[in-house]
């Protein structure tokens, strides 16, 4: 619920309420997106929910749709002063985007217009102008991990564990904007390590190289992060709004057409297809570099 003027008012609605003021996009109806992607705002902190646990919380392209709109109208209400992100379940944060979504990808084009929407909106939660908690417990894989790098601060239970095992699943591979920012946080050779090993990074490594910030026990979790959020909350919002822009702006600026031949040469490969393929048979599948 927001509180405007005394009155709770649903998120939802305020959400509607400030879109039709400006914010690109049809007015909110009720559709599936809303309830596997929960949104409420209690004491000017927002809290989303990735809501679908019997599936480890894979995101869904109107998912990820939604994650947009809502930091577009975090960004023109002045109610808003601290996201928490989080996932349902004790099973995943989120376990990266729903396999089934790229059934229908058929052209060069396909690919290109799937990274530019992860890019659109990783970039819109990561310019949101509110720090961004990011509550982890379990897995947090693939665009989970991605969300988690977005995010200004990053809490994780001793359960969770991070990576991006697509050298073992689907053989796609990484934007160059989620590469720069995953770059920025643990180094390059780390990224390597995570990739090219396939690996899951467990809670206590990510605690050492700087991954998360905190280690809390999975009942600690999401009471440590509103504590957080509540403190952030009290603080002078232009310094804390400066810090996060001057910190992004000390990466690269890369275009989107940046590594676009790298895109087109995994997803558009053989070996995509044969990883798809055997994900959703559930079998190994049979890499030939092509």
């Amino acid at each position: 619920m927001m509180r405007r003027s005394g009155v709770a008012v649903p998120a939802d609605r305020e959400l509607s309420r400030i879109r039709s003021h400006g914010v690109k996009g049809a007015r909110m109806t009720d559709t599936p997106a809303e309830d596997d992607l929960r949104y409420e705002v209690r004491d000017h902190i927002g809290y989303i929910v990735f809501n679908r646990p019997h599936a480890r919380n894979a995101l869904t392209f109107a998912m990820y749709e939604r994650l947009a709109e809502i930091c577009e109208a975090v960004n023109k209400s002045g109610s808003v002063k601290v996201l928490v992100l989080s996932g349902a379940g004790d099973k995943a944060f989120a376990s990266g985007t729903d396999i089934s979504q790229f059934r229908a990808f058929k052209t060069p084009q396909d690919a290109l217009d799937y990274e530019a929407r992860i890019d659109r909106v990783l970039g819109t939660l990561e310019e949101t102008r509110v720090p961004t908690i990011a509550a982890i417990a379990g897995a947090c894989t693939g665009g989970g991990a991605g969300i988690a790098a977005c995010c200004d601060i990053r809490i994780g239970a001793t359960t969770a564990r991070f990576g991006f095992p697509i050298a073992r699943t689907l053989g796609n591979c990484l934007a160059m904007s989620n590469l720069s920012r995953l770059a920025a946080l643990i180094g390059p050779a780390r990224i390597k390590d995570v990739i090219f090993t396939a690996r899951l990074v467990e809670a206590r490594e990510a605690l050492h190289i700087g991954l998360i910030s905190e280690m809390v026990e999975p009942g600690e979790l999401m009471s440590r992060a509103e504590a957080l959020a509540r403190l952030i909350a009290g603080h002078a919002p232009l310094t804390l709004r400066a810090t996060k822009d001057a910190l992004r702006r000390l990466r690269p600026n890369l275009s989107r057409q940046d590594g676009e031949d790298l895109v087109l040469m995994c997803y558009m490969s053989r070996d995509f297809r044969e990883g798809m393929d055997a994900f959703l048979n559930k079998r190994t599948p049979q890499w030939t570099g092509e």
